[in-house]
């Protein structure tokens, strides 16, 4: 501990210090994260680079997180390094780019782009890492239009395995550049991305509500709707059942609703005329659709803003026949809080060269399983809930994974087709032989 102290100019919590215990929490406190061996708080890049120095000497690995919403668990004696003092964002309004440092979320990125007209490629959560996100992949509201989010990244700032800052581009070095693009953070640490902005002069969104007893109505609808979507347009289903724990705000315990959240890249005249049928279901109770801004489309799913604790699954579906559909409106019920499906396709579906280890998911529907974990044995409970729906949808699932829909206990080769995968372990283990690094889910494993 004292190489790191001397030569870090930020925080060094080790067990025992007063902070240590909360510093080592990842956003989903149902992850168990007890095997830190240390917490570092880099002030800047240059003192993140110093902190990967110090591991590589001391044959110690890192794990990088700005605040733990993608821990997965299972470490053990690594180096836990937050990044989230790393919160700049530097808008070119004229080359419609954005410099985004690791820590910043993308509430703060959206802000700073709607000021412009302009948008990244963002998903529904306002306080995840823009850079945690992009390595994985992601899936935007503007996915269906313009792709992964991580197809938008032009250029990474990373330090390398010993300790070597250096500029990543599809031009510099194609390998490092290809495994970030959706590959997860194995390979280096990324202390800022270079992101492209996309014009989004109007945007329409929100969300229809009804009673849950209309789900078998919005599902038929919404499966209608999505068989004709423009790219523009993104379409989510979801069940919301809200437990009578004392974690669930008192005036939505114990009550249920079915919901639709959609976004809309263009204004709300065509925006109404392509959801008012959607609204004219009977039953609707909440109507929020208006204009958003860029840095208001955190508010459409109303998703926690605080840390929790909860178990995610999710599965890629072929499709939603009638026998999925009954599987899916089935679904909730006793702890499980939410069931989503995301309408995928358009340009998230399209095969392309722009070099992300993302590649493309050919299949039209997501579906995402969440439950309140208040408890171990609560979090079991919804453990063999989703179980069970999973493998009722067995005929219409792929057994691949998003990289950012994977859970606690899953691997990354599940996220990749096999030749992916192949290239991801090949370039691990030829730029980080001495496994300084470790990702959220490690493609070794």
């Amino acid at each position: 501990m004292d190489d790191f102290t001397s030569a870090i100019r930020g925080r060094v919590l080790a067990p025992g210090d007063e902070s240590f215990e909360t510093a080592r929490l990842p956003w989903n406190r149902a992850v168990d994260q007890g095997g830190v061996r240390l917490v570092v708080v880099p002030e800047d890049a240059a003192d993140a680079a110093a902190a990967v120095r110090c591991a590589r000497m001391a044959g110690l690995t890192v794990a990088a997180q700005p605040n733990g919403h993608g821990a997965a668990g299972g470490l053990d004696g690594e180096v836990l390094l937050r990044t989230r003092l790393l919160r700049g964002v530097e808008v070119d309004p004229v080359r419609r780019t954005a410099r985004v440092e690791a820590g910043a979320s993308w509430g703060e990125v959206q802000a700073a782009a709607a000021k412009h007209g302009l948008t990244g490629l963002c998903g529904s959560s306002p306080v995840v890492s823009a850079t945690g996100y992009l390595l994985g992949g992601g899936l935007s509201w503007f996915g269906r239009r313009h792709g992964f989010g991580a197809s938008s990244v032009r250029a990474f700032e990373v330090v390398d395995a010993d300790g070597h800052p250096a500029r990543v581009t599809g031009g510099s070095d194609p390998d490092l550049f290809w495994a970030l693009r959706g590959g997860g953070g194995d390979f280096a640490l990324v202390t800022a991305v270079e992101i492209e902005l996309f014009p989004a002069p109007s945007i329409f969104g929100g969300r229809l509500s009804w009673p849950a007893r209309h789900a078998p109505e919005v599902l038929a609808a919404f499966r209608e709707a999505t068989g004709q979507a423009p790219d523009e347009l993104s379409l989510w289903f979801a069940l919301l059942e809200f437990p009578p724990f004392p974690e669930v705000p008192e005036p939505i315990r114990g009550l249920s609703a079915v919901v639709l959240d959609l976004a809309f890249l263009g204004g709300e005249a065509e925006g109404r005329a392509l959801t008012d049928r959607l609204a004219a279901i009977p039953g609707l109770l909440i109507d929020s659709r208006r204009p958003l801004r860029a840095d208001e489309m955190g508010s459409i799913c109303a998703e926690p803003t605080d840390p929790g604790a909860s178990v995610f699954s999710g599965e890629i579906l072929t499709g939603l026949p009638d026998d999925a559909a009954g599987t899916i409106l089935s679904a909730p019920g006793g702890p499980m809080v939410s069931v989503q499906v995301r309408h995928l396709g358009g340009a998230i579906a399209r095969p392309s060269d722009d070099h992300g280890a993302h590649g493309h998911i050919a299949e039209p529907y997501l579906l995402g399983l969440l439950g309140v974990a208040p408890a171990p044995p609560v979090a079991e409970a919804v453990r063999r809930r989703q179980a069970e729906i999973s493998r009722a949808l067995v005929p219409h699932t792929t057994g691949r994974k998003p990289f950012t829909y994977l859970a606690p206990g899953e691997r990354a080769a599940a996220a990749f087709p096999a030749d992916t995968l192949a290239r991801l372990r090949e370039i691990k283990r030829r730029r980080d032989p001495h496994g300084t690094f470790r990702g959220n889910y490690p493609v070794l494993a």
